[in-house]
C-alpha cells in the first residue's frame, strides 16, 4: 500500500511544468513595451500642429472669434482659485438690443421726413401752389402729390407745363439731395375714359405723366438707380369719382420716397401738420 502511494507521488512529480514561469514573464514584458510605446507617443509632439493649435486658441479668446474672448482671458485670482470672468448676453437682451437699434433708426427716419415735408411745404407755398402740392407722411414713406389738373399738365396730356416746371425741378433737387430712399414716383388718374392715338387710355396717360416726372428729376441730377415710376389708371382713386371735385383730387402724381426702417405707429401727417391714424 505505501509503495504504491509512493509509486503515484513520483508520476505526479514527473508531470509538473517547471517552466510556468515564463508566461507571467512574457506577459510582463508585452506589457512594459505597449507602456514604452505609450510614453514615447506622449513625448513625440508635432511642433507645428502645436503652435498652430496654440494660435488659434489665442485668436479666439482676443475677441476676433468670440464676442467677450478678452473678458475670458481675465482671471480674478486668489491664494486658493481662479475664477474666469465672461460675460454673456441672452438671447432676450440679444433681441432687445437689436429692437431699440430699430426704433431709433425708425425715429431718426421719421424725423428726416418732417423735414424733408417742411421744405416742400415751403416751396409750394412760395411758388403759390400750397393746394396743389400735398404733403404727407404715412407707414409706406414721404408722399409729395401734385394734383395735375390744369396745373402740371395739360387735359389728356403727358408734357409738364412749363408754369409749373420750376416747382418740379426744386423738388427734384430736394430729392436729389436726400440722396437715401428709393424714389417710386405713381400716376393716377379719374375714371373718365378718353381716347386717342398717343394715349389710348389712362393706363398710358397715368404712365407717361410718371415718366415725364421722372426724366425731369434724372435732368436735375437724382440718381436714376434710386427711381422707379408706375401708371395705376383710376385703380387708386382718394376721392369720389362722381363729382368734379372728386375726379380733380384723383388727376395727380405721387412722389413717394418709400421708408426704409419699419415705423411701428401706422400714422400719417397732412401738410398742415396734423396728425392722422
Amino acid at each position: 500500500m505505501s509503495a504504491r502511494r509512493h509509486k503515484h507521488a513520483e508520476e505526479h512529480e514527473e508531470h509538473e511544468n517547471e517552466e510556468r514561469w515564463l508566461v507571467s514573464f512574457a506577459d510582463m514584458m508585452t506589457l512594459l513595451f505597449c507602456l514604452f510605446m505609450v510614453l514615447f507617443a506622449i513625448s513625440s509632439v508635432n511642433t507645428s500642429k502645436f503652435e498652430a493649435l496654440q494660435q488659434s486658441l489665442q485668436d479666439a479668446f482676443s475677441g476676433r472669434v468670440l464676442t467677450g474672448g478678452k473678458a475670458v482671458m481675465k482671471t480674478n485670482t486668489d491664494t486658493t482659485t481662479t475664477k474666469a470672468i465672461a460675460p454673456t448676453l441672452t438671447p432676450l437682451q440679444t433681441l432687445q438690443q437689436q429692437d431699440d437699434s430699430q426704433d431709433e433708426s425708425a425715429a431718426k427716419e421719421e424725423q428726416d421726413f418732417q423735414a424733408l415735408k417742411r421744405r416742400i411745404d415751403k416751396l409750394a407755398k412760395e411758388a403759390g401752389l400750397k393746394g396743389r402740392v400735398k404733403t404727407t407722411v404715412r407707414r409706406r414713406g414721404l408722399i409729395i402729390q401734385l394734383l395735375t389738373d390744369k396745373v402740371f399738365f395739360d387735359s389728356g396730356q403727358a408734357v409738364i407745363k412749363p408754369g409749373a416746371m420750376h416747382v418740379v425741378d426744386k423738388i427734384g433737387d430736394v430729392v436729389r439731395d436726400e440722396r437715401r430712399h428709393p424714389v417710386v414716383v405713381e400716376g393716377h388718374t379719374d375714371s373718365q375714359p378718353i381716347g386717342g392715338a398717343q394715349y389710348p387710355s389712362n393706363w398710358e396717360l397715368s404712365g407717361a405723366r410718371a415718366a415725364a416726372v421722372v426724366r425731369e428729376f434724372a435732368a436735375d441730377g437724382v440718381l436714376t438707380r434710386r427711381m422707379s415710376f408706375s401708371g395705376y389708371a383710376a385703380q387708386e382713386p382718394v376721392a369720389t369719382n362722381t363729382t368734379s371735385a372728386g375726379r380733380s383730387r384723383n388727376r395727380r402724381v405721387e412722389i413717394v420716397l418709400s421708408r426704409i426702417h419699419t415705423s411701428t405707429p401706422d400714422t400719417e401727417s397732412d401738410s398742415a401738420g396734423r396728425r392722422n391714424p
